[in-house]
């Protein structure tokens, strides 16, 4: 966890995003978690990127999605929202390059009918290059996503939970489907390199989806 930080760190424009934020999340999570707690997860969110974000002036935004899925996560957890969707959570090292693939395949080919997160043990500050130009080569946009770390919540709140190389840094709770996927990591490698992991990610997430019985689209 970085260093937390103070309002009078913030530019007055990052304020009032972060202030944006919490107002879209209030009006998400009306009548399921109140203010103090919304507010708690919005600023600890925002501490998970501040110390290694590349380009500051995204943190709000960055800080509103991942506590978006963390609340959400923690709505299923504590029984205070479950719509039935099954949750498959993709996690590895640097949460830029396996897991980023998988949740992009997970999510273009399950479609509504199953939600997938990622998460790494030691998150980069950026997507790896080499996997968002495979993938786009696929027609699967991930450029927009961002390496972040996993958190209890998410982890208890993910019915499938495939781990990518992150070893015994890989969080275990009790109740929890578990699968390995013992896929190379792809930094450093150039394009060419990254392509036969993108289809071997994309052949063992079909199969994964044909076990949980949810039609694969495409």
């Amino acid at each position: 966890m970085t260093t937390s930080y103070s309002h009078s760190d913030l530019s007055i424009d990052q304020q009032l995003a972060l202030k944006t934020a919490a107002s879209n999340l209030q009006r998400r999570f009306d009548g399921i978690f109140g203010t103090e707690t919304i507010e708690r997860f919005l600023h600890s969110s925002y501490d998970e990127f501040a110390g290694r974000a590349a380009v500051l002036n995204f943190l709000p935004l960055l800080a509103e999605r991942f506590a978006r899925q963390r609340l959400t996560a923690l709505a299923k957890v504590e029984g205070k929202h479950d719509d039935g969707v099954p949750v498959v959570l993709f996690l590895c090292t640097h949460n830029a390059g396996r897991s980023q693939m998988a949740l992009g395949f997970f999510s273009r080919l399950a479609g509504d009918r199953a939600i997938a997160w990622s998460g790494g043990s030691d998150p980069a500050e950026r997507i790896n290059p080499a996997a968002v130009e495979a993938m786009a080569k696929r027609g699967i946009d991930i450029a927009a996503e961002y390496p972040k770390p996993w958190t209890d919540e998410v982890v208890r709140a993910a019915d499938v939970v495939v781990t990518m190389g992150c070893g015994d840094a890989c969080p275990v709770f009790p109740g929890r489907r578990y699968l390995d996927w013992p896929v190379e990591d792809p930094a450093g490698l150039d394009v060419a390199d990254v392509r036969p992991l993108r289809d071997e990610i994309e052949r063992r997430v079909r199969e994964l989806l044909d076990e949980m019985k949810v039609p694969a689209a495409g």
